[in-house]
C-alpha cells in the first residue's frame, strides 16, 4: 500500500509539472516580492495592445557585455499614436542571490525606470517580482522609430551568490476605445481620470490642475553618459558636475526637467551618516559627511532649482527579513524629481548649445545620476520671446551641533530655505508668467550609546512647492502646491550573536490646486526585528515584523492598503476602496 501511494505522489507531481508549471513551483518554496504602491487607473482597463520589449537573462557582472543589454525599438504597428495611457511592465525572477542589484532602463539615453531588486536568499527558492509604472510622459519618445533600448541589471555569480536574473519587459498601450471598464460614478474604485478619456475630452480634470505633465512633452533630451556602461553617471563628490551641451529649439515655451538618482558604497544609509570628524577621531574609514543630502540642477553652471531627496532604504539595509516579501518604499521604483526650468528659458533660446548639469551637495562615494529634459514646443511658431523677473535659488541654511567622547555621542543638523523663479514666455498661446515658490525644512539627530552598540537616528524633511501659471493681466490661470515629508526613525544596537533594528519611515504628499481639488498619499511603514551577525546563516535568519499602511485619496476615490508580514511571511493583507480614517 506505501508504495502504491508513493507511485501515486511522483505521478501526481509529475502531472502538475505538464499542467502547469507553477503548480508545481508551489510545491517548493516561491517567494513573490512587491512593493505597495498607490492604484494605477489602468489597473481597471483593458490595453489597446501589449508590446514585447525585453526578454533577457543577466548572469554575472565580471564582463560589461552580460549585465548590460541592448535592442532596437520601434512602436507597436497594431495601435499607432496617439496614445491615451501608457504603463510600463516590469517582471524578474532570480534564485540563489544575496545581494541587492541596481538596474536602469532607458530608451534613445532617456531614462524610465529605476528600480533595486529584492535581497534574496540562499537556499533554492524561487524568487519573482513585477513593477509597473505610468510612463505616458514619454509619450513622444515612444512613437519615435528605431531607437535603441537598452537595461542594465548588475548581477554576480560566485561561490555564494549564483543567482541569474531572468527579465521581461513589456509596454503596455491604452487608446479611448479600449477602456472598458462601467463608468457607474457610485463605483468608488473608477478613477475620474477613467471617465474623462473615456468620454475624450482629452486631459483629465484632476491631472490637468495638479501635474506638472498636463499634456505629454513634444521633445524629450536626454541628460546622461554614453551609455557604455550605463547612462547614468557617477557621482562621487560635490565637484562631480556632469553635464551636457544642448541646442534647445527657439519655440521652446515650457521646459521640465526630471532627475533620477539612487546612492550606492559608502552613501547607501547616508540618512544616518555621522560627521567625518567623529571617523577621524575614532579611526574608522566608513561612511562619514553628515547626513544631509540635497541633488540640484544647472544651467550654464548656475543653479536653477534643488530638492531633498526622498530617503529610499535600500533591500540591503538591516535586515533582509525587513523587506520580504514587501519591499521597502520607493525600492521598486524609486523617485524622480521635477524641476519646472520654464523662468529660466531666457537662458536658452538663443540658438546656441548651453550646459545642463547635475550635482549632489556633501556627497560620498558614489550617486548614480541622469536627468531627461521635456520639451513643450509652440507649433504656431518657430521661436518664442522669454524673460526672467526673478531667481533666487539661496545654499540651505544649516546649523549643526555635535558632541562626542570616544565611539559616544550625538550630531544634530538643522535647516530651512526657500527658494523663489519667475519668468515669462510670450507664444502664440499669449504672455504667460511661470512663477515657482519652494521651501525646504531639515532635521537631522544620530546618538550612539554604549560603545557604538546602539544608535539612534531621526531624520524629518519636509518640501513644500507652488508653482503658479498667469496671464499679461496678473490672473492666475493655474496653479500647483505640492506638499511632501519623509519621516525615518531606525533604533539598532549590537548585542553577542546578533543586530536587533527597529525602523519606521513615510512617505507623505499632498497635491492640490488651493480650492477644492486635491489627492494625497500617506505611505507608513513600520519593522522590527533581529538578524544574526553572520548573515550567511540561512538556515537560521533570526525574525522579523513588519507592518504598512497605505492610504491614497483623490476626489473620486479613496484606496487603502494594510499589510502585516511575520518572518518574511505575509500574515494579512487588506485592500478596500473607501474612505477609513488616517489616524
Amino acid at each position: 500500500m506505501k508504495t502504491v501511494l508513493i507511485l501515486l505522489c511522483l505521478l501526481l507531481f509529475t502531472l502538475l509539472t505538464l499542467v502547469s508549471p507553477s503548480a508545481a513551483l508551489n510545491l517548493q518554496e516561491f517567494q513573490e516580492f512587491f512593493e505597495v504602491t498607490p492604484p494605477l487607473p489602468s489597473d481597471h482597463w483593458t490595453p489597446s495592445c501589449t508590446h514585447p520589449i525585453i526578454q533577457h537573462s543577466f548572469t554575472n557582472n565580471t564582463n560589461t557585455t552580460n549585465y548590460l543589454f541592448s535592442t532596437p525599438y520601434s512602436p507597436p504597428s497594431d495601435c499607432s499614436s496617439p496614445w491615451t495611457y501608457i504603463v510600463l511592465s516590469f517582471n524578474a525572477g532570480c534564485s540563489n542571490d544575496t545581494s541587492y542589484r541596481i538596474s536602469g532602463l532607458w530608451l534613445g539615453g532617456v531614462e524610465l525606470l529605476r528600480t533595486i531588486t529584492p535581497k534574496l536568499t540562499t537556499d533554492k527558492s524561487r524568487n519573482s517580482w513585477t513593477v509597473k509604472k505610468d510612463i505616458t510622459r514619454y509619450s513622444s519618445l515612444l512613437a519615435k522609430e528605431d531607437l535603441n533600448l537598452t537595461m542594465i541589471l548588475q548581477s554576480i555569480v560566485d561561490n555564494v551568490s549564483t543567482g541569474v536574473y531572468n527579465v521581461s519587459v513589456t509596454v503596455l498601450f491604452y487608446k479611448n476605445s479600449s477602456i472598458t471598464v462601467s463608468l457607474n460614478r457610485n463605483d468608488l474604485s473608477l478613477p475620474i481620470l477613467a471617465e474623462k478619456e473615456a468620454n475624450g475630452d482629452g486631459d483629465s480634470v484632476l491631472e490637468g490642475v495638479l501635474s506638472f505633465y498636463d499634456t505629454p512633452a513634444d521633445l524629450i533630451i536626454p541628460i546622461s553618459d554614453d551609455g557604455d556602461t550605463g547612462f547614468w553617471y557617477r557621482i562621487k563628490n560635490e565637484i562631480d558636475l556632469p553635464s551636457k551641451q544642448i541646442l534647445v529649439p527657439c519655440n521652446t515655451h515650457r521646459a521640465v526637467l526630471e532627475l533620477y538618482v539612487s546612492f550606492h558604497g559608502n552613501d547607501e544609509s547616508w540618512y544616518s551618516n555621522p560627521p567625518s570628524s567623529y571617523l577621524r577621531m575614532n579611526n574608522i574609514s566608513l561612511q562619514g559627511n553628515g547626513a544631509y543630502r540635497e541633488v540640484f540642477v544647472t544651467i550654464d553652471g548656475a543653479s536653477v532649482g534643488s530638492e531633498l531627496p526622498f530617503p529610499v532604504v535600500l533591500t540591503s539595509e538591516f535586515n533582509s527579513l525587513f523587506w520580504k516579501p514587501v519591499v521597502s518604499i520607493g525600492a521598486f521604483n524609486l523617485p524622480s524629481y521635477d524641476f519646472e526650468v520654464t523662468p529660466f528659458l531666457e537662458k536658452v533660446l538663443d540658438g546656441q548649445v548651453h550646459e545642463f548639469g547635475v550635482g549632489i551637495g556633501n556627497v560620498i562615494p558614489y550617486w548614480l545620476v541622469d536627468a531627461n529634459l521635456h520639451i513643450w514646443l509652440d507649433k504656431g511658431s518657430s521661436s518664442v520671446t522669454a524673460g526672467t523677473v526673478v531667481a533666487h535659488n539661496p545654499s540651505l541654511a544649516l546649523k549643526s551641533r555635535k558632541e562626542f567622547k570616544r565611539l559616544d555621542g550625538s550630531f544634530e543638523v538643522k535647516g530651512k530655505g526657500g527658494s523663489e523663479s519667475k519668468g515669462w514666455v510670450i507664444s502664440t498661446a499669449g504672455n504667460l508668467t511661470t512663477l515657482i515658490l519652494q521651501e525646504f525644512r531639515f532635521q537631522s539627530f544620530i546618538q550612539f550609546q554604549k560603545n557604538a552598540t546602539k544608535k539612534f537616528v531621526k531624520l524629518k524633511i519636509k518640501v513644500n512647492k507652488e508653482i503658479q501659471v498667469l496671464n499679461d493681466r496678473g490672473e492666475l490661470l493655474k496653479r500647483v502646491i505640492v506638499k511632501r515629508k519623509y519621516p525615518l526613525n531606525m533604533i539598532t544596537t549590537t548585542i553577542p550573536g546578533r543586530i536587533v533594528a527597529n525602523v519606521s519611515h513615510a512617505f507623505l504628499e499632498t497635491w492640490s490646486n488651493g480650492n477644492n481639488m486635491s489627492r494625497t498619499i500617506d505611505n507608513l511603514q513600520k519593522t522590527n526585528g533581529w538578524m544574526p551577525i553572520v548573515e550567511q546563516q540561512a538556515s537560521f535568519p533570526g525574525e522579523s515584523n513588519t507592518n504598512q499602511r497605505l492610504i491614497y485619496r483623490d476626489i473620486s476615490i479613496c484606496y487603502s492598503r494594510t499589510i502585516a508580514v511575520t518572518h518574511g511571511i505575509l500574515s494579512a493583507d487588506d485592500l478596500s476602496y473607501g474612505c477609513i480614517s488616517s489616524s
